[in-house]
């Protein structure tokens, strides 16, 4: 896909992608099912629809990911899970953690805007963005163990990335929430500010990356590598990644800029 052909689920559709009328590099992606934003199966599908689409996408740079203002996400509608068998549940499961995984990798500069309560899926979807932004009201948590049961879309994963393994597993075992504060302490999210500039703020940020160089896409993939890499192959990719930047265009734009005019006066084309 290049630039934003190929279809992608419309304006009523639950889960969706659309481009942010501030600039068109910039992709909002709306969590929209009234009253706590549960997933259902079709949303399952959608989510792995839409985060699979921006891995091809050569116009999008960054995305915010927003849910409604009481809830963020509420996670699985338990409901619709309890007609699946054990061979259906993992393989249904294993769509909401690709396209999570898909989400996490995506090359764009991701930032969720959490406003209400972002539990179980919800909490997972926004663990999969690059920055969490929460609104006062924000409640985050992983209750699956209440259920019986445990995260399975990342959450098991990707929340010691972030907070460290003894608090992810003091949240995950004894499934309780933390609200915006604690979240904000324990470094769960990365900012707290009132629920009305929520997304504001957040948009704000989300176009300062979708304005910027080409370059981002790169670095976050060798910051992301270093997690898993040992230090001699991280050190192999970022000098692969370093030498792509010095040969694109808004690297050349850049370094030329800056001898010319001085430093952040760069206008770049995101090639």
């Amino acid at each position: 896909m290049t630039g934003h052909d190929d279809p992608v689920p419309g304006d009523a559709a639950p889960v969706r992608l659309e481009p942010h009328p501030a600039d068109e590099r910039l992709a909002v992606l709306r969590v929209d099912r009234p009253p706590v934003n549960a997933f259902d199966q079709r949303m399952w599908d959608l989510f792995e629809a839409v985060t699979a689409s921006l891995h091809g996408d050569t116009l999008y740079r960054a995305v915010v990911i927003t849910g409604g203002p009481r809830h963020f996400a509420a996670g699985a509608d338990v409901k619709g899970l309890l007609d699946l068998g054990p061979e259906r549940f993992d393989a249904r499961n294993r769509v909401l953690q690709r396209a999570f995984h898909a989400l996490a990798t995506a090359p764009q500069v991701t930032i969720a805007a959490v406003s209400g309560y972002a539990l179980g899926g919800g909490c997972e979807l926004a663990l999969a963005a690059d920055f969490r932004f929460a609104g006062r009201s924000a409640v985050f948590g992983l209750p699956e163990i209440t259920l019986g049961i445990m995260p399975g879309s990342g959450g098991t994963q990707r929340l010691p990335r972030v907070v460290g393994p003894a608090r992810a597993k003091e949240l995950i075992l004894s499934g309780r929430t933390v609200a915006a504060d604690e979240a904000l302490a324990i470094g769960l999210v990365d900012r707290v500010v009132e629920d009305a500039g929520l997304l504001d703020a957040a948009v704000t940020e989300a176009l300062r990356y979708a304005r910027g160089p080409l370059a981002l896409r790169y670095a976050k993939q060798a910051v992301d590598a270093a997690l898993d890499l040992p230090v001699e192959a991280g050190l192999a990719l970022e000098a692969d990644l370093i030498t792509r930047c010095f040969a694109s265009e808004d690297g050349q734009r850049g370094l030329r800029s800056f001898v010319a005019e001085g430093p952040r006066k760069a206008k770049f084309l995101g090639r």
